[in-house]
């Protein structure tokens, strides 16, 4: 690169496709993600993505999210439009144990929150599917099998974060089951294996959650699944190295 160039960065893209494993409806396309991870030579890592739930009623969503070098959120940004109605923006910022936004939306007008996290935020979700990926990055892999606990910011309690945008907590049991080898459609992939087995907090009990992460330290998710009433599953299709 010439010397008064400088790019220091390095940038992947992926996109995501949504499909239903409900009998009726086994394989049908449901959605998409389009997203875009920034990673800094300090560890910094940044994450855009843009998603869209065909379900009624469909939700669109913009979101980006910014990570310190040791993982957690430095600050994020949400905007949700429902029914093809917008439905609220926010901007969220948190600095040792304060988690604060300041969002306006169509339920509630302006809002500004500010709350305590104990032991500071480790994840922040926006309710992307790559987003979820971030959230593994909690877990301590040299306990496999084991339930461990953590504590989550969301944006949203609801199952398809289709509230708000606000600053909810939630907690989480999650179980790691160890390394697999994973081939979805953007490729054949050293993954490794994750379960939500309980989340409380969130607007009615979510159901067992599934997902499949790379292991070079960016948590791409390459698939995931929803099992109980949801009965959904979300694949990697495309995967770059650059724009």
């Amino acid at each position: 690169m010439k010397d008064y160039l400088q790019r220091d960065h390095a940038v992947r893209t992926g996109r995501v496709r949504y499909t239903s494993n409900k009998p009726d409806r086994l394989g049908e396309e449901r959605g998409r993600e389009r997203w875009t991870l920034v990673r800094h030579t300090d560890g910094r890592r940044s994450l855009l993505a843009h998603s869209e739930i065909d379900d009624r009623p469909s939700v669109l969503r913009f979101v980006q999210v910014n990570l310190r070098p040791d993982f957690c959120p430095a600050d994020a940004f949400v905007r949700i439009t429902v029914g093809d109605q917008f439905h609220g923006s926010g901007w969220f910022r948190f600095d040792g144990e304060t988690a604060e936004c300041e969002t306006l939306t169509t339920p509630d007008g302006r809002v500004s929150q500010r709350m305590n996290v104990a032991g500071g935020a480790r994840f922040f979700g926006g309710h992307a599917i790559q987003n979820d990926g971030w959230a593994t990055q909690m877990v301590d892999r040299s306990r496999p099998g084991e339930i461990q606990s953590v504590t989550a910011v969301l944006s949203s309690p609801d199952h398809r974060g289709a509230t708000g945008p606000m600053l909810c907590t939630v907690e989480a049991n999650l179980v790691y089951d160890g390394e697999e080898e994973v081939t979805v459609a953007a490729g054949t992939f050293p993954a490794w294996h994750f379960r939500f087995v309980t989340v409380t907090g969130m607007a009615g009990e979510h159901p067992d959650y599934d997902v499949w992460t790379t292991t070079d330290g960016d948590f791409v998710v390459l698939k995931a699944q929803v099992a109980g009433y949801m009965q959904t599953h979300y694949e990697l299709v495309e995967l770059h190295d650059g724009f």
